[in-house]
């Protein structure tokens, strides 16, 4: 134990049963403070220029948006595109943009009609017009030539039968057999003297899909969150509920709830095995049907994944390891289990001498939700922020102008429009050139920064207030007669008043290591293309270092935070001592940690698996005896997803109150044995069982005589 430190039994300090509270790490408290004073500057700033409508509405080429109450387009709800075929362009994806004027519009159209048809039949009817100038500007007239109208860009050449998807007309698209129809046409007129095929109508459609997707996606899960929002609170009550009588029965029957944590994983993995294997049985007796393009492109981008037997096949194989996992690791940890339920016992007594440390989740849980929150909202508006900016948009993309801002009230009159004939000066995004919309980028950026480090540190007061309620329950000598009042909420006070440079320091540290994961993943994301097998592989070996390092450094900083909490020293020297300690009783790592988690991630994985398979069941329509589950769903795994991470959060955050407990108890029943001897002078504070079991165990190294 030489090269880890001395033992605190042959140092010269004596452990005063009330340390010297003073200010830790004032420097990185300072700025820390300033940080979240910056934080909230920010955010009010991107209140001010930010409007998160750009986000919400479809914008037309002038900028304006539809639908919009107040504005004159409040009836004109969907997007219309005049030439939808031009989205076949290679511009539209670097430019974000599709090269054609787009209006908003009150429905979309029904039926085949091109510009000079129009005007046929508007000298026998004048009704075809009043359909037609729907899809028209305001300035439009019927008795333009197709030359004029292409230059004046007032009117569609052609019309189609359309239907609105996420407020824009798309073509109907149909089969009839196995061939791609719309409206029981294969081939139209553009309205430029050409025909056309419905096939290049749906590339181009696909063109727009390619940059709706993630719209798309959200605004379905939006949708099925909108009809399922009070299921899913309902199931996460339900997992605090059974998450609380979990906790309250380890007191009393931690051996036997063992057994049923052990059967239940088992039994809903298992369960797990056997659907994975029905629905892979069921896609090989599944006739294959013929997918439209409208279904592939916009509707099934992932949840197609499940029609396939592949991805059950996968499922059962991965779950079928996991089994194999579980029961292995049961079967060798068997010893060192028994020891941890012991602990787990121990803690038990813990929680029922401060009980409010089961309520202390909840407090965790409102605090990392307002920092969730205020990092979406300021998000959100900084990607709103700025004023409509207009770029050259040339449809037959060989303008030298393209993709510069333009001014569209004058657009006409300038040399651009003389130099690129057919060129249009639309919409493409918001921003500006003022020192704020320079700086967006960063401020995305330091808003993630902090947002992190305010997450990290929420984590790191939790661990700290726990592990200080915990410790002055240890050094009770007379247990409960010597517990203060309320020890939870002084060690919460104590940990704001005097510690919180020392938790945002520990706490900076992950979050540093986390923003280089990002910054890693960033760079994988935009070099995918050109990265070869050595490249890939040292990436590998990065976010897999990284992915140590940061578990490694959450182990010590835990800990440094339990020394925190018992002395109140700063950070470097708590993390220090606490390394010093854990190495001197190594085997503390295999006992207290990986086998007390071990078995309280199997508590986790119950609640978490019991609570899906019944959402599982519920959101099928396989449980119409308890509750009619909501019906037309796009994803019925949004839900399913939503209930089954959120209750493995609320078990965990309930869970980890135990296991901050026992790994507490462990680091002062290490300083007990090294400050004390057991005789009456220095008397060991651990209780007599506990102390007999651990010992017994050879858990830690027994003090040899001086």
């Amino acid at each position: 134990s030489q090269h880890f430190g001395r033992p605190r039994w042959v140092d010269h300090e004596v452990r005063s049963s009330k340390p010297a509270w003073s200010c830790t790490d004032v420097l990185c408290c300072m700025i820390f403070l300033l940080c979240i004073i910056g934080y909230i500057i920010l955010g009010l700033v991107a209140w001010v220029h930010g409007d998160p409508r750009r986000a919400a509405y479809p914008t037309d080429s002038q900028g304006h948006f539809c639908g919009q109450k107040g504005t004159p387009n409040e009836n004109k709800t969907i997007l219309f595109y005049f030439n939808l075929l031009r989205c076949t362009s290679p511009s539209v994806l670097l430019n974000l943009q599709c090269p054609t004027t787009q209006i908003c519009v009150s429905k979309c159209p029904e039926k085949f009609l091109t510009y000079v048809e129009m005007q046929l039949l508007y000298t026998k009817d004048k009704s075809y017009w009043e359909d037609y100038r729907q899809f028209c500007k305001t300035t439009a007239t019927p008795v333009k030539s197709l030359t004029q109208l292409l230059l004046d860009d007032d009117c569609p050449t052609a019309i189609f039968p359309s239907k609105p998807f996420l407020q824009r007309c798309f073509p109907d698209f149909s089969t009839k057999n196995g061939t791609l129809t719309i409206g029981s046409k294969m081939v139209f007129q553009d309205g430029n003297g050409g025909t056309r095929s419905v096939v290049e109508l749906g590339i181009a459609a696909n063109g727009i899909n390619k940059l709706l997707d993630a719209k798309s996606l959200g605004l379905k899960v939006f949708e099925d969150y909108a009809r399922t929002w009070y299921w899913i609170l309902i199931g996460l009550t339900i997992a605090m509920v059974l998450s609380w009588i979990f906790l309250i029965l380890l007191r009393f029957i931690a051996g036997c709830l063992f057994w049923v944590f052990m059967i239940g994983v088992i039994g809903i993995i298992g369960y797990g095995i056997w659907h994975c294997y029905q629905q892979y049985t069921n896609l090989q007796e599944r006739p294959s049907s013929v997918l439209t393009i409208y279904d592939i492109g916009i509707q099934t981008n992932i949840s197609m994944y499940f029609e396939l037997q592949q991805t059950w096949f996968a499922f059962m194989i991965i779950l079928c390891i996991i089994e194999v996992i579980v029961i292995l690791m049961l079967i060798f940890l068997r010893n060192r289990i028994r020891v941890a339920i012991i602990l787990l016992k121990e803690g038990s007594k813990a929680i029922g001498y401060v009980p409010s440390t089961l309520v202390y989740p909840a407090l965790t849980f409102i605090l990392l939700s307002i920092c969730i929150c205020y990092w979406v909202v300021t998000a959100v508006f900084l990607a709103t922020s700025g004023v409509p900016v207009y770029k050259v948009i040339a449809p037959g993309g060989h303008c030298i102008h393209e993709n510069q801002t333009c001014d569209p009230e004058i657009f006409n009159t300038t040399e651009i429009a003389k130099a690129c004939p057919g060129a249009l000066c639309n919409f493409a995004f918001y921003g500006g050139k003022s020192l704020y919309h320079q700086y967006i980028p960063t401020f995305h950026v330091y808003n993630l920064f902090v947002f992190l480090w305010l997450i990290n540190f929420v984590i790191a007061l939790g661990q700290c207030a726990l592990a200080g309620a915990f410790a002055t329950y240890y050094w009770a000598m007379k247990k409960p007669d010597d517990i203060p009042r309320y020890p939870l909420f002084t060690a919460f006070g104590r940990a704001i008043r005097y510690h919180t440079g020392s938790l945002a320091f520990g706490s900076l540290i992950i979050t540093l290591i986390q923003m280089f994961k990002i910054v890693l993943e960033y760079l994988n994301h935009r070099l995918k293309r050109t990265q070869n097998t050595l490249s890939k592989f040292l990436q590998c070996c990065l976010r897999c270092c990284f992915w140590c390092l940061e578990n490694a450094i959450k182990f010590l900083n835990r800990n440094a935070y339990i020394m925190i909490a018992i002395y109140g020293r700063n950070f470097c020297r708590s993390a220090k001592d606490a390394f010093n300690l854990l190495m001197r009783n190594v085997l503390k790592v295999a006992v207290t940690d990986e086998v007390t988690y071990f078995v309280l991630f199997l508590g986790k994985l119950l609640v978490a698996g019991s609570i899906g398979v019944l959402a599982f069941l519920f959101f099928t329509q396989r449980l119409p005896v308890i509750a009619q589950g909501p019906a037309s769903l796009n994803y019925y795994w949004v839900p399913l997803l939503t209930v089954i991470f959120g209750s493995y959060l609320i078990a965990h955050g309930f869970f980890s109150v135990y296991a901050m407990c026992v790994e507490t108890i462990f680091i002062c029943f290490c300083e007990d044995l090294e400050r004390n001897d057991g005789s009456t002078e220095k008397p060991y504070f651990v209780t007599p069982n506990l102390h007999g079991i651990l010992i017994k165990k050879q858990l830690v190294p027994q003090k040899q005589k001086e």
